[in-house]
């Protein structure tokens, strides 16, 4: 047998070997066997069973026979105010307290302000807030006030407010409200400039 000879058996062997194994594949089907199928229904549920609650009533107590301790009422505290906010023009005459007996506490030392700022930093903080007011005031300056519409009066007017209660919290060295009050007012300043 020639080469070719042999190469033709062997595709021809190849071929009917491929043609007998799909021929099965098409031929043979596989046959379901009928399954007995679960029954899938929810059974109801049991029933409850409820054990009556009887209520236990507590006996009711007696008042104490004895007098009461303390008979004074207390009276709520003044309300504290501070320093930093309080209007001068706004102070009231407190009404007359009654006399307290004495005692022997010390009196207490007048309130002082919380101060936030580290001294070390105070004069940055008092020079840093005073460079925004000064740019505040310098851009308010700039502005015609009569050709603003009303929104715009109404920004400028926030910004004056901020700057003197800037002003007035530098004075009192709430150096942190202050610098609060002047990047407002400096902010909105600036705002109404470039307009």
């Amino acid at each position: 047998m020639t080469t070719r000879q042999w190469a033709r058996a062997a595709v021809t062997g190849a071929l009917v070997v491929v043609a007998v194994s799909t021929a099965g594949c098409f031929r043979a089907q596989a046959r379901a066997t009928p399954t007995v199928v679960p029954d899938l229904t929810v059974p109801a549920p049991p029933p409850r069973i409820v054990d009556p609650v009887v209520a236990q009533v507590p006996q009711p107590v007696g008042l104490a026979d004895q007098p009461p301790q303390n008979t004074e009422i207390p009276r709520p505290a003044a309300p504290v105010t501070r320093a930093d906010t309080a209007k001068p023009e706004a102070a009231k005459p407190e009404p007359a307290a009654d006399p307290a007996p004495p005692s022997s506490e010390a009196p207490r030392a007048p309130q002082t302000t919380l101060q936030t700022t580290p001294v070390e930093q105070e004069a940055d903080v008092s020079r840093k807030v005073q460079d925004l007011l000064t740019k505040a005031t310098a851009d308010l300056s700039r502005i015609d006030y009569a050709r603003l519409n009303a929104d715009a009066k109404t920004q400028y007017d926030q910004a004056k407010r901020f700057s003197s209660q800037a002003d007035e919290a530098l004075k009192t060295k709430n150096l942190v409200f202050a610098s609060y009050l002047a990047d407002k007012a400096a902010t909105l300043a600036a705002q109404l400039a470039g307009r």
